[in-house]
Formats: structure tokens, C-alpha cells, sequence
């Protein structure tokens, strides 16, 4: 989050103090001065003593007054007139030199003419009037108790006041004005004049000014101005009103500004307190406080406060009533507000810390590489840590919230839609590199991330602990450029570069609802620790990563999860000891040619036709949103209830609601284990079979059996319960049951629905586990068919190009071509023909049917 540069700001602030203390030394020199006047400085009293202490010098006077043999000052005049009317006196050429106490300073005011009323007590300089002050702390040169008329030893008078001359010169303060009035009773003195003075920082002036020497008070009425140079420029100030308290070393300035290289500071009132050698120890502003930077930064507080050094350097301060930071640097628009700001400073006086609180709001905005890009920060505190930069200048560090961060973005490229994004934790800290480029970001505590990717799909991630590295500018065009085509994953990894998860990882994708389309369900994924690649889009998820979407649940190893925008976004890889569960998910699917109307309304689980879960196992696991698809591979092997597939691969698809496995080759082929429909379970009597004299015979029991298939790949459709399974150009299918064995170039199953057995079929599954699988109703065996079933002298084989066997009845029939009839050859009975071989598994007979025919032939195999 860019923030505002605050180096030019705080030196506004020193520069408002400038003034100040030029505006000090301008009040020390009126008020001394006119406290001399006043308490040592009666002209009425000249005359008197003319011929007391006295030494006449080219027709002029110097008069010295001493106290307990102190110098406190000197007056020289080149002439004095006592004028007869009036009372008045006028003092020609006058210089006078007025000595502290201490011994500490040595002033002096020196005007043409001045003009004495004695019995009003007002003095008025008639002309321009310049008072010369040595800057406070700096001694003279001329021993200020020295007694009159006594040097030191082996210096003349003369000499020891050229000295003087000489050390003022080196450290003074002057200050040049007209129409000066002094009112000896109430001690005050005053100009309507303007008033110029000139201090080390520079020269200023102001308009009209009043001495109070009782209250040691000094007003500078209006149009306060100084011009302070500065590293090689010139930085104005304005006042509208200063006054400053002598006493209490208090100046006060209203409606002050001060301008320097573009930049500016504001203050409705500003109160500066001073130390007794001119440096500040506190500025307070009220009134309204603004601070304006030359690259755009502007800080704005109705008040505020800031403590000095001994060198007037800032050492820390304090804004509230409402503080707003406003930045515009290069395409980069920043605006932030919080009711309070506190600010420390280094040793140098440079700004390093910022404390803000009591509801922080920070936002910005900026075009780059085609796209607009906006931010917004809001938590109760913040803290905003700054650095030395190059060239001495001041950069933004990081930023720390606390107390519940939020920080929201939105991003549009070109004329697209907003892509919003949000980040909170309990606490995050932002760091910048140069130029305020946000380059890292740490949540902790619930930390989350929410995105909206291009195609409408909403992201979301949480964990305990979350670190976001973002891309540099330079390394975002260059992202953008390289691949034009992948605007959406390119955009996004233009952001956030890298970023780890770190505990209670939880990932959320709601993918985009379609008009007119079923809903999609979410995908969430959980883990102990989760990694983002922003160049590719992809988190990867590990420490026992779950995954779920819709019906499906899966965990493994390590999950990779894409957060690309487009068809890919929400793809999860797994990878390592991969589990899957796929439940019943309420979903559909569409009716197809051959699947009867009772089921395709089904909703039921994408396995093997059954009502329970499915579950598989496999080494790597793919799962596709888009398209609700998932492949499992590597020793992959899916079962519900009595059903199972293994195979080197197999993919359930949601949306067609099939399954298909792939061999590869005869090492490792598809193999399929189901359920077979049968009757007459637990010792209950079958059908039976007809004999040629139409008798029935007597069945054997039937056993609950399956069929085992193998083969190279086999398709499933859940819809039109039916299975297909085939075989490469040179392999076979083979299928097992429990009384024969079949091989042929395919093999067709038609499963009935789960649940649907009746009579004694049901009444069969009632107690057992496998009630709710789905069983196989129908075989059928194509192409090159071979049947082989055990018998007591050797197995009885036969041959066809079609198989049918019906699990209800246990019957096999075999049927061949026109010109090649299917064919059986048994130990016993040998080679029988005919248009149709059927093989009952239940009595183990073989009917034999010839072309428009009954039955001629019946061949009974011994009982086993």
C-alpha cells in the first residue's frame, strides 16, 4: 500500500521553526532595547550631567552608566539640543551600546535623530533607526566589567570598542525600521512602520510592531515575512500575526506558511517554545495544520504538536482531530486517514517512525502495463516504519496493522470488468522496496486471501500465517509482455509473485454460476502448509492435503491446486498415496440412447452403478472443474460395495456420469470385478430346467457370484447402465464367472439399477451387506467367442461369435454366423451343433437348438 513520502514534510516543519527563531531574535532585540531605554535611558536627565562624567570629542558626547561596576550601557551622541519649548531634547548621530548584565551580549542602536519629550515620557526616532544585536549565547570581546574609562591593561579605550564592533559583527542580528515610539510610563514602544531585519538564516520583514518591555512582550502586527536560504534554495515563510514572549521564550505565529522548492506548511496558529540559546524545544499547531511535499504528498490535522532537539531537530510529534495524507507520485494516487498520528524521529532529526490509530483508512490507485489497480486499508492501528534512501532521502519501510487488517483491491485490464481481491488478518505488515513498491505481506492470525479471477470464479485461502511476495514493476511489464495470451494468469502472477500458507490451510474456489447451467460445486482443499507459484498459477498444497469438490473427497501426499483464471482454474494434481471417496452428490445426469426412463433421472455416485460411495486408490490423481472429470493413475483401483475396477488408469467424469479405465497392454490390463444378479439364494429352489419330455429337473442352489473381467479398456455410463469391454488388436477379454469362462474380442455388461431386486431376489439380499450394489443383469461376449466350463472328465468348451449369459436364469447361450454355427465340445459327450447352444449353470445341462426347431438334442452333464 503506497504511502506518502514524508521527508519534505517534516522539513516544512523545521523550516516553520526557522522562522520562528528568526522572529525570537527579532523580539530579544526590541524588547532589550527597550527595556534599556526605559529603566537606564532618561533623556531628560542629559542635560543635567553634562558635566558630570563627561569627555567632550569633536563637539560630541559619550555618556557610560555603571551599577556596582558593571558597564550596563553607553550612549554617544554628536550633539545634544535642550530645545526651550516643550521640554524636548534632540540627540544628533546617536549610537548607543546597551551590555547585559551577565556580561552574555553587547546591542546597539544607532538612528540620525531623536527627539525627547520629557513631560509626555514618549522618545521618537524622526528617521530610520537600526538596532545591531549579537546573537544570543555569544560573548563579547571588551571586558563588560571593566570600569569606566579603564582598559585593559596595554589597550586604549578605543581600542577595546573597536573589539566589540568587531565580535557583534561576527554573530549579529539587524533589524532596520522608522517612526519608532517609545512611551517611557507604560513601557511600550511601537511602528505603524515596516520593520526589516536580517538574521544567519536570511532576511525578513513585517508591517507595524509593538514593544511591550513590562510584559516582554513583542507583536509583529501583520505581513510577517522571512526568506531563509537553504541547501542552495530559498525557502519562504509568511505570517499573517507573530508575537513572542520574552519571559517564557513563546512565540506564536497565525496564519503561517512556508514555502520552499514547491513544497509548503500551514498553520492556523503555531506556538513555538525556544531554549535560552534560540534552538526550539516544542511547536504546537492548532487551527489547522497542512503540509504540502513537491512530489504531491500533502499531511493535513486540525492540531498537532512536535519536540526539538538541541540542534532543531525533530525528535518525535503528534497529530490528531483527524490527520489525512494524500500522495500523487507518477501514476499513483494515495489517500489515508486515522484520527491520530504519532511521529519519531532519528538522532539526525529523520523521520523513521509513524504510529496511527483509532481506525486507520489508507488507498490507492495507479494505471500500469494497460490495467488500473486500486487498494484500500483499513484496521484500528497502524505502524509505519520508514528507511534511509539514496541521495538522503526519506523511503517507506513497512507498514504493520493490528487489531484486524483488511486490505481490498481491485484490479481492471483494459475494458474488462473489476477483478476485486481481499487480504485480512488479525495482524499484517507491509514491506516496500524502492519507490514505495509493495514487495511483501505478512498476515497472521486467520489470515485470508479472496480473489475473483477473470472468468468470475471466487478464490479464497486462509491459514494461521500467510506471506504474500509481490512482483516489481519492472518485473510486471516484463510478465505482461512475454505472454500476452494468458492475460488472466499473467495478470495475477503480476502480483503476487510467491506466497506461503502456514497452518489450518483452507482453500474455497466458487466458480462462476452460468446462466441457464446447473450449479457448480465449490472445491475446498485443506492442509497443514500450502505454497503459491504466481508464475504458473499454481498452490500447492502439503501436510496432509484433503481435497473435496462436490461428491468427491480426496487426499494424498501433495495436492497442487491451479489458480489460474479460464477453464483451468480450480484443477487440483495430486500426488502420493492418493484416497479417494466419491459420494453421492445429487447430481443428474442427462439420458441416453439405450438407458431406460427410470434411471436416467438418477442421481447416484459416478462409480460402478451402486448407491454407496465409491472409493479409489492410485498413486497420482487428476480432477478438472471445468469439466468435472478426474483421473486416477498408477496402480489405480476403484470399488463400491462388491464392484471394483484396477487398472494403470481410470477417469470418472461428473457431468456424463461414466467411467473409463485403460490397460497398458497384457502386463497390466483393466480388471473388473461385479456383482452378478442371481435367485434362489440361502438353499431356495431355482426354476429348473426342461428336459425333452418336458419334465423339470432339479436345481442345484445358486450361490451368490460374480463376474471377473479383464481386458484392455472398458467404458461405463451410469445413465445407461451399461458397461463395455474391449480389447486391442492383439489381446483378448476375458470374463469369469462362477460356473464357465469366457474370452472374446469385447464384452458388454447391462447392469440392473441398485435396489431393484424382486421376490426372492430380494428377499435373497435382504440381510446382506451387498443389498444396495449394483449387479450385472446381462452379459454379452462378441468376436472370436470361447467358452470354457470345468467338468468331471475335462472341461467342456465351446465356440461362436456371440455370448449371452443372463445372471437372473445363470444361462449361457451361444450363437454363432450363418456359415459358422457355434460349436461345443465335451469329454463325454463329444462335438454337438446347432443355431443355438444353451448352457444352464444351475443343473449344469447343455440344450442344443437347431434352425426354426425345439429343442433335439439335451445333453446332461454328471452331477459334480
Amino acid at each position: 500500500m503506497p504511502l506518502i513520502p514524508f521527508r519534505l514534510t517534516i522539513e516544512r516543519l523545521r523550516t516553520l521553526v526557522l522562522v520562528a527563531a528568526g522572529l525570537l531574535i527579532v523580539a530579544l532585540v526590541g524588547s532589550l532595547a527597550v527595556s534599556h531605554w526605559k529603566s537606564r535611558f532618561n533623556l531628560g536627565e542629559i542635560p543635567k550631567k553634562l558635566g558630570v562624567d563627561i569627555e567632550q570629542e569633536a563637539n560630541g558626547v559619550t555618556y557610560t552608566q555603571t551599577r556596582k561596576g558593571h558597564t550596563l550601557f553607553k550612549i554617544h551622541a554628536s550633539k545634544v539640543v535642550q530645545l526651550k519649548a516643550g521640554g524636548k531634547a534632540l540627540l544628533h548621530d546617536v549610537q548607543i551600546e546597551l551590555y547585559g548584565e551577565d556580561g552574555s551580549r553587547v546591542d546597539r542602536i544607532v538612528g540620525d535623530e531623536f527627539e525627547y519629550d520629557q513631560q509626555a515620557g514618549i522618545a521618537t526616532a524622526a528617521g530610520p533607526v537600526e538596532i545591531t544585536m549579537m546573537k544570543p549565547g555569544t560573548a563579547p570581546a571588551v571586558a563588560p566589567k571593566a570600569m569606566p574609562q579603564e582598559a585593559a591593561k596595554g589597550t586604549r579605550p578605543d581600542t577595546v570598542l573597536g573589539n566589540a564592533a568587531q565580535t557583534v559583527a561576527a554573530g549579529q542580528v539587524q533589524v532596520k525600521t522608522s517612526g519608532l515610539t517609545f512611551n517611557q510610563k507604560t513601557g511600550v514602544a511601537t511602528t505603524g512602520q515596516r520593520v526589516e531585519f536580517a538574521v544567519v538564516q536570511g532576511t525578513g520583514s513585517a508591517v507595524g510592531a509593538t514593544f511591550d518591555s513590562n510584559n516582554g512582550l513583542m507583536v509583529l502586527d501583520h505581513a510577517v515575512e522571512l526568506t531563509v536560504q537553504k541547501d542552495g534554495g530559498d525557502a519562504v515563510i509568511h505570517a499573517r500575526h507573530a508575537e513572542f514572549e520574552r519571559t517564557a521564550l513563546l512565540c506564536t505565529l497565525t496564519a503561517a506558511e512556508a514555502a520552499y522548492r514547491n513544497a509548503k506548511a500551514t498553520a492556523g496558529e503555531g506556538k513555538i517554545l525556544f531554549r535560552q540559546d534560540g534552538s526550539a524545544v516544542r511547536l504546537d499547531a492548532h487551527g489547522g495544520f497542512t503540509l504540502t511535499t513537491a512530489n504531491g504528498g500533502h499531511v493535513a490535522a486540525p492540531q498537532g504538536w512536535l519536540e526539538f532537539g538541541e540542534k532543531n531537530q525533530p525528535r518525535r510529534g503528534h497529530l490528531e482531530g483527524g490527520v489525512k495524507m494524500d500522495s500523487v507520485t507518477g501514476g499513483r494516487q494515495a489517500h489515508g486517514s486515522s484520527p491520530v498520528a504519532e511521529l519519531e524521529f532519528t538522532g539526525q532529526g529523520d523521520l523513521r517512525h509513524v504510529h496511527l490509530e483509532r481506525g486507520v483508512e489508507m488507498a490507492s490507485e495507479e494505471d500500469t502495463a494497460g490495467a488500473h489497480i486500486s487498494r484500500e486499508w483499513r484496521s484500528p492501528v497502524a505502524d509505519v516504519a520508514f528507511r534511509a534512501g539514496a541521495k538522503g532521502k526519506t523511503e517507506l519501510d513497512s507498514l504493520t496493522g493490528q487489531g484486524g487488517v483488511t486490505m481490498t483491491g481491485q484490479t481492471r485490464r483494459g475494458d474488462g470488468a473489476m477483478s476485486p481481491s481481499l487480504m485480512s488478518a488479525e495482524a499484517v505488515t507491509a514491506s516496500f522496496g524502492a519507490e514505495g513498491q509493495l514487495r511483501q505481506a505478512v498476515g497472521t492470525g486467520r489470515a485470508s486471501v479472496e480473489q475473483t479471477t477473470a472468468t468470475g470464479a471466487v478464490q479464497t485461502t486462509t491459514g494461521d500465517r500467510l506471506v504474500a511476495n509481490f512482483a516489481a514493476s519492472a518485473a510486471r511489464q516484463s510478465a505482461k509482455a512475454a505472454s500476452p495470451a494468458s492475460h488472466g494468469a499473467a495478470a495475477q502472477a503480476a502480483e503476487i509473485e510467491s506466497a506461503t500458507v502456514d497452518g489450518n490451510v483452507v482453500l474455497v474456489e466458487k466458480p462462476a454460476q452460468k446462466l441457464g447451467q446447473p450449479p457448480q460445486p465449490e472445491l475446498r482443499a485443506t492442509a497443514a502448509h500450502a505454497i503459491y507459484d504466481g508464475a504458473g498459477g499454481w498452490l500447492h498444497l502439503t501436510g496432509n492435503p484433503r481435497v473435496v469438490n462436490g461428491g468427491i473427497e480426496m487426499t494424498a501426499d501433495k495436492v497442487d491446486v491451479s489458480q489460474q483464471a479460464g477453464n483451468t482454474g480450480g484443477d487440483a494434481f495430486a500426488h502420493g498415496n492418493v484416497k479417494a471417496t466419491w459420494a453421492n452428490d445429487g447430481r443428474g445426469g442427462a439420458s441416453q440412447a439405450g438407458a431406460n426412463s427410470s434411471d436416467s433421472n438418477s442421481a447416484g455416485t459416478v462409480g460402478l452403478g451402486g448407491q454407496s460411495p465409491a472409493h479409489v486408490i492410485a498413486a497420482e490423481a487428476e480432477f478438472h472443474q471445468a469439466t468435472g472429470a478426474a483421473t486416477f493413475k498408477g496402480n489405480a483401483r476403484l470399488w463400491q460395495d462388491a464392484n471394483s475396477v484396477a487398472a494403470p488408469e481410470i477417469v470418472l467424469d461428473r457431468g456424463k456420469r461414466t467411467l473409463v479405465a485403460h490397460g497398458n497392454g497384457a502386463a497390466n490390463p483393466v480388471r473388473v470385478v461385479l456383482l452378478s444378479a442371481g435367485g434362489g439364494l440361502d438353499g431356495k429352489s431355482g426354476s429348473g430346467a426342461k428336459g425333452s419330455a418336458g419334465q423339470k429337473t432339479q436345481s442345484k442352489p445358486a450361490q451368490p457370484s460374480v463376474i471377473r473381467l479383464r481386458g484392455d479398456q472398458m467404458w461405463y455410463s451410469d445413465a445407461a447402465r451399461r458397461a463395455v469391454m474391449t480389447s486391442l488388436s492383439s489381446g483378448r477379454v476375458t470374463a469369469e464367472t462362477g460356473t464357465a469362462t469366457s474370452s472374446s474380442d469385447s464384452v458388454e455388461l447391462v447392469l440392473a439399477q441398485a435396489g431393484s431386486q424382486t421376490g426372492n431376489h430380494a428377499e435373497g439380499f435382504k440381510n446382506n451387506s451387498q443389498a444396495g450394489a449394483s449387479q450385472v443383469e446381462r452379459m454379452t461376449a462378441q468376436g472370436n467367442v470361447v467358452l470354457t466350463s470345468p467338468g468331471t472328465q475335462g472341461d467342456r468348451q465351446g465356440t461362436g461369435a456371440q455370448l449371452v449369459y443372463t445372471g437372473r436364469t445363470g444361462q449361457y447361450v451361444l450363437t454363432g454366423t450363418p456359415s459358422t454355427p457355434p460349436k461345443m465340445s465335451d469329454p463325454e459327450r463329444g462335438v454337438v451343433t446347432g443355431k443355438a447352444l444353451i448352457f444352464n449353470s444351475r443343473d449344469d445341462s447343455v440344450s442344443i437348438e437347431g434352425s426354426g426347431e425345439k429343442t433335439t438334442t439335451v445333453t446332461r452333464a454328471p452331477s459334480r
